[in-house]
């Protein structure tokens, strides 16, 4: 089935069970602890042994020796696993870092040897008992000082990312009013609760991976590319993932380990990396230094609006950008967004939740809110009054749905906007200093092929099967509750696998396409079932219908379990027609903090977001998705930051004792609200996702709020009370 225009009349126009709030069919194996984790599937293998990685003490140069022998020698080793024994892997097109393969050491804790032992303690223990030297060689770890030798930086579909409208330069120098300001955002980390783990089985020359990954079919891909063997040769089992943010969207080294590993010992191995060695091992999301300059007129309409982003990664590697949403929020008649990236040799920056925008966020959104400031106008209504016709980024194009400003409105009335005193550092509450915030959020809402297969078993029951992934997002109660609503049966009655490659190949977990497509490939196939039993009862497949457990066409019914056991597969495609269309997810995030006015302490007290994301399948698991992804704002805000070791090239703070993240004690009561607005042009669901949106502007609207209740401006995050305690107001 492929969507070449805007869907029409479909076969869940009157949903029953589509859009209702649905508590997680896999809730109580989560629950009980009986899902089946990756590093926790005892059964699949028999014997399994444990490997332990070492990683490189070094962030540059050279391997010159590595000795093993005592290692070699410990209790219960069965095999090591060398980077000086082992040539370079192949290359795999996801992946810009090496992960494994001879002497040369690119970053830190980059992996260089894994025993193998009968137990994860031996495995351990006779890792300590190797001993490597380097050739270390100098490198580059600072953003600021390879900033002005940056280059543009590529797109994701085109080689340079740098939009250009109307004569920007001109416009900015013409503007009656100007701000020029420069923001700041440090390295994060993922930091997802389940690690990286992999559990590997050879079979002759077939490979069987049960392991934790967000996309299963390029992680067979990846796996394939990188051991040099058939595709064929290799199957991914992922059904359950503890977290993944984006930082298992590709294959990492302890799934190469485990494969090389189980070859070696000549029997399963099964490999957890560990925490202490996740952050400088695998990626992160970059750092970034972003320009914003906005010329507008006197009363609030800007003219031109200038967004650069600058950031750093390994040779070859990708760019944070944070301009991306820039291309979308606000009108101008010129406007200039570009991405540019620097070479530097710490871990690899790749896609962490929202890359891009989550990060540009923080810079535009503060930006609008010091624009406002300067002009005398409230927040929403400067954002209000910028309001585009067409993107401000690709004017040809038009929105596929946008209720940004509804999103605004509803907000401000919610959370009492007007009650906000709008001069900074106005409003106490015993020692407390009050504030409120608002940002508007963006992120865009791509679709991509997926596919399904949809069965009927004997007893009318149903079961869907994909190697689509779910990350703690609910993909198997949406889907499941696509196929309930399509084949019109109660939700009890479907089951839903998902994850292991053998299955037909879905969209996967990422870049918040994964809801809209992977229930569209359901969709498709549900289409192609419908079909099937319609023909096998006699009836016209485009008139029948499908209602409790029934199939009816006219006068004439027959139950669904008399038509037996079939199946059939779907895939759900996108034109071309997509391309004229900014397919994108709106929210106004409003936000209240107390700052502490001896200390600086800042505590957020309330947030909400109102949030406009299409139809909204489950509104509970959304809720959830996006509750989620504000508090992980809130950590970039005021807490999050990998530190550097700018002398020998990598992150300190590398494990969640040093790497602080919100704790329920940090994070109050968040209110959700979604607009419901279904949008013809992104699929037949006409729903999108949202798991990213929610990160998109809360950190904003809590750098304003803090701003709003202490007059204190803190551009370079995370906003730490030692970056507010000198210009608190003066105590009384």
């Amino acid at each position: 089935m492929k969507l070449e225009a805007p869907v029409g009349k479909t076969i869940v126009d009157d949903p029953k069970i589509i859009g209702k709030s649905t508590r997680r069919i896999d809730g109580p194996l989560k629950t009980t602890g009986t899902a089946p984790y990756a590093y926790e599937r005892h059964g699949v293998a028999a014997n399994q042994a444990y490997g332990y990685i070492v990683g490189a003490g070094i962030a540059r140069g050279t391997i010159a020796s590595m000795d093993v022998a005592a290692a070699r020698q410990a209790p219960g080793v069965l095999a090591i696993v060398s980077a000086l024994d082992t040539p370079p892997l192949g290359k795999s097109q996801f992946n810009d870092a090496p992960l494994f393969g001879g002497p040369r050491v690119t970053h830190y804790h980059q992996a260089i040897a894994c025993v193998v032992a009968e137990t994860f303690e031996q495995a351990r223990a006779a890792a300590a008992l190797i001993r490597t030297t380097y050739e270390r060689e100098s490198g580059q770890y600072e953003l600021a000082k390879v900033k002005d030798g940056a280059k543009i930086a590529r797109g994701w579909t085109v080689p340079e990312d740098v939009v250009r409208n109307g004569d920007f330069a001109a416009a900015f120098a013409a503007a009656p009013v100007k701000l020029d300001q420069t923001y700041t955002t440090p390295d994060l980390s993922h930091a997802m609760m389940e690690p990286f783990a992999t559990i590997a089985a050879w079979q002759g020359d077939k490979l069987t991976l049960w392991t934790s990954n967000q996309m299963v079919a390029w992680c067979r891909k990846s796996m394939a590319d990188l051991l040099r063997i058939p595709e064929a040769n290799v199957r991914v089992d992922s059904p359950f993932i503890g977290g993944g943010f984006g930082g298992k969207l590709f294959v990492r080294a302890e799934a190469v380990l485990a494969a090389l590993g189980a070859r070696a010992a000549q029997r399963p191995v099964k490999v957890a990396m560990q925490r202490p060695l996740m952050i400088n091992n695998a990626t992160h999301r970059q750092a970034t230094i972003q320009r914003v300059r906005i010329g507008a007129d006197k009363d609030g309409r800007i003219q031109a609006m200038g967004h650069e982003s600058w950031s750093g990664n390994v040779p070859g590697g990708g760019a944070e950008n944070g301009s991306a949403q820039t291309r979308s929020l606000y009108a101008g008649a010129a406007n200039l967004t570009a991405s540019y990236i620097g070479e530097l040799h710490l871990p690899e920056g790749n896609a962490m939740r929202a890359p891009g925008e989550a990060a540009g966020h923080l810079a535009l959104e503060v930006a609008m809110d010091e624009l406002a400031e300067t002009l005398g106008i409230d927040p929403v209504e400067l954002r209000i009054r910028n309001e585009p016709e067409t993107p401000p980024g690709a004017p040809d194009k038009r929105f596929s749905g946008r209720h940004l400003v509804e999103c605004l409105r509803q907000g401000a009335d919610r959370f009492g906007w007007s009650q906000r005193a709008a001069r900074p550092a106005s409003v106490r509450d015993g020692r407390w200093l009050v504030g409120m915030g608002v940002a508007a959020g963006y992120r865009g809402a791509p679709t991509a092929k997926s596919s399904a297969r949809v069965g009927i078993d004997g007893d009318g029951k149903i079961v869907v099967a994909t190697d689509m992934t779910d990350i703690g997002t609910g993909s198997y109660t949406i889907i499941a509750q696509t196929a309930a609503e399509c084949m019109g049966v109660p939700l009890k009655d479907v089951s839903v696998f998902l994850g292991d490659s053998r299955w037909p190949v879905s969209s996967g977990s990422g870049g918040q396409w994964g809801a809209t497509s992977s229930t569209a490939g359901v969709y498709a196939a549900c289409v192609e079932l419908r079909k099937l039993i319609a023909q096998k009862f006699g009836f016209n497949p485009e008139t029948a219908a499908f209602v409790n457990g029934k199939v009816r066409d006219g006068t004439a019914s027959h139950r669904l379990a008399d038509a037996g056991a079939l199946s059939a597969e779907g895939t759900m495609e996108y034109g071309a027609f997509q391309d004229g269309y900014d397919m994108g997810t709106y929210a106004g995030h409003f936000a209240e903090v107390a700052v502490d006015a001896y200390s600086g302490e800042v505590r957020i007290r309330r947030m909400l977001a109102v949030c406009d994301a299409g139809r909204i399948i489950n509104p509970l698991s959304a809720r959830s998705q996006v509750i989620g992804a504000m508090a992980m704002a809130a950590g970039a805000a005021l807490m999050e930051e990998l530190a550097i070791d700018k002398r020998f090239g990598f992150f300190v703070n590398h494990d969640l004792a040093g790497y602080e993240v919100p704790v329920h004690a940090d994070i109050p009561h968040m209110e959700v609200v979604f607009l419901d607005t279904p949008d013809d042009v992104i699929g037949p669901l006409r729903a999108k996702g949202v798991g990213e949106l929610g990160i998109c502007g809360p950190g904003s609207a809590i750098a304003n709020a803090v701003y709003n209740a202490t007059g204190v401006r803190v551009r370079d995050y995370p906003i730490t009370l030692d970056k507010l305690i000198d210009g608190l107001p003066a105590i009384a």
